[in-house]
């Protein structure tokens, strides 16, 4: 099993933003992290999250809205 974990640290770095803002979303529910010590995710959920995500407004995670064009 080769697959990548991230830290909460890592994933706000990777998704240019703030740790707060990962655990907001951690805490929404939509990114589904695993407690190993310290919150992790792997790789494939982040990439999930990612490809759901296109084309919405996640400023309030817990109010996700579809993008106005």
């Amino acid at each position: 099993m080769t697959e990548m974990v991230y830290t909460t640290k890592e994933v706000s770095q990777i998704l240019k933003c703030n740790v707060d803002y990962v655990n907001r979303l951690r805490k929404a529910g939509l990114i589904k992290f695993m407690k190993l010590g310290s919150y992790k995710v792997r790789k494939s959920e982040l990439e999930r999250f990612l490809a759901e995500a296109e084309g919405k407004d996640l400023t309030n995670p817990c109010e996700v809205k579809e993008l106005d064009d």
